[in-house]
């Protein structure tokens, strides 16, 4: 592998993702792609984003991380309490299920069962495939997750499987110097990290989201030899 490209939270927005992979050129024959997670909700083509993912995972070698808003769309098709219907609609999942099905009425309880029912029939292999997704990946530069490590745990691999996808203030605010690799995460916007979406570079950790389904940009961090560079749609 020639370099090795990092992408998170595409939440959705396919044109963006399809504009950043050609930006930087990537070439599967010589390039590592690495996607951290939250390929669903907020942005309006969670469906074509799930396609696109798997086909760079099942095509192109690409590795692809489980990211809280996957585990949730998950949940919803698999389980579909009303606990987690609340948090899935709070949380842009509106936008995923018009992204598979028509819905008549976005407020009712029967819309979202019908909608559920649909995407269990029909997109059984993108729930089954989001679900699957591994929580952490490492090489011999970087442990990449989706939200980040929990410094009460010696053994990172060890923590609870909620941490490696929503863990925020108590990773990004603790050292992880003992790792002697940098950490790569998505899930907190960069921008609530250190005012701006460009990418966060920190010692022991770079935090990539930038926000694109806020209106913001989708960031891929680039490195090769030893050295980063930044791509940013």
């Amino acid at each position: 592998m020639n370099r090795t490209l990092m992408i998170s939270d595409i939440h959705g927005c396919i044109d963006e993702f399809n504009q950043l992979l050609l930006n930087v050129d990537y070439n599967s024959k010589y390039d590592q792609l690495i996607l951290l997670g939250d390929y669903v909700d907020r942005g309006a083509n969670s469906r074509e984003v799930v396609d696109k993912v798997m086909e760079l995972v099942q095509e192109h070698h690409a590795i692809a991380l489980r990211g809280n808003h996957d585990q949730r769309f998950a949940d919803l098709i698999y389980e579909g309490t009303s606990s987690i219907q609340s948090k899935f609609m709070e949380h842009g999942g509106l936008q995923t299920l018009e992204s598979y099905c028509r819905l008549n009425d976005q407020d009712s309880s029967e819309d979202l069962e019908t909608a559920r029912k649909i995407i269990k029939l029909n997109y059984s292999r993108h729930i089954n495939f989001l679900s699957n997704l591994p929580l952490f990946y490492e090489d011999e530069n970087h442990i990449y997750v989706h939200a980040g490590l929990n410094p009460d745990y010696s053994e990172w691999k060890q923590q609870p499987e909620y941490d490696f996808m929503y863990i925020k203030d108590k990773f990004i605010h603790n050292a992880f110097e003992d790792l002697h690799k940098k950490v790569i995460f998505g899930h907190t916007k960069t921008i609530d990290i250190h005012g701006s979406a460009a990418v966060w570079f920190a010692e022991d950790k770079i935090g990539i989201d930038g926000g694109c389904a806020f209106g913001m940009q989708l960031n891929c961090l680039v490195y090769q030899n030893g050295t980063y560079l930044v791509e940013h749609v």
